[in-house]
């Protein structure tokens, strides 16, 4: 996929081609771990809570059929616009996979950086979701970042530089009093602050990334998928101490 293509997105461009050569590291080595989990596998693709549909664009050539959806309206609209010809691709509403006729019908489910700003109560509702529509031979992909211990201290840094520097919507980034930045890092809980928006479906309310914990979402998933490996970016072998990012490779319960 041309570079030309994935710049128009409003993710890519904060992400995996930022200025700040830490962030496009860092977020260009989660896409590239993305990649190469599946590639190998073929049939029909769900990206769900598909953001501005870089992954898709990516990927999408690997698969007989790859589907993004997003809770808004204007997102997967203009992912239509940008994408739409790119020919076993479409774009639609998280609803719109929701039905029951979708059962088991996804051969690789993927949910990337989307359940840390989900409510607790939507997020397993997600989950839920999730184990419903892969295929009993499929493979569900999850990704999260890494929001607690000594890795946060080194992320809130460099989301200070970038906001110095006014790249992407650092600037506006959340910030933590030093109580709660040395109770988060030292692997302790604080309180999440709830946002509110407008969607296809009026208001809502959820979260950034402060307070979230990946350990909190591994034991729901546990309860509904088989996590068949985790893996951490973009330095695997770090393990959860000093990454950004942790993966869940996950299988339909027996």
């Amino acid at each position: 996929m041309a570079n030309d293509l994935l710049r128009s997105g409003d993710y890519a461009r904060k992400q995996i081609f930022c200025r700040s050569r830490v962030v496009a590291w860092s977020h260009g080595s989660r896409f590239e771990l993305a990649r190469r989990l599946v590639r190998g596998r073929s049939g029909r693709l769900l990206d769900y809570g598909c953001g501005d549909g870089t992954f898709i664009a990516m990927v999408h050539d690997g698969f007989s059929e790859a589907v993004g959806v997003d809770v808004d309206t204007s997102q997967a609209t203009e992912c239509t616009r940008r994408l739409g010809g790119l020919g076993n691709v479409r774009f639609s509403l998280t609803a719109d996979v929701a039905a029951p006729s979708e059962r088991g019908r996804w051969d690789v489910v993927t949910c990337m950086e989307v359940l840390e700003h989900c409510l607790e109560h939507e997020r397993r509702r997600v989950l839920d979701d999730l184990a419903r529509l892969v295929s009993r031979s499929g493979m569900v992909l999850i990704s999260v970042p890494i929001e607690v211990g000594p890795s946060l201290l080194g992320k809130q840094f460099f989301r200070a530089l970038a906001g110095l520097r006014k790249l992407g919507d650092y600037q506006h980034r959340e910030r933590y009093t030093p109580v709660e930045l040395l109770r988060a890092a030292a692997g302790g809980a604080v309180s999440r602050p709830a946002y509110e928006g407008v969607g296809a479906h009026g208001p809502y309310r959820y979260y950034g990334h402060k307070g979230f914990d990946f350990r909190d979402l591994e034991r729901e998933i546990r309860m509904r998928l088989e996590i068949r490996e985790r893996l951490f970016t973009p330095l695997s072998w770090l393990g959860p101490v000093l990454n950004s990012q942790v993966w869940f490779i996950c299988a339909p319960l027996a």
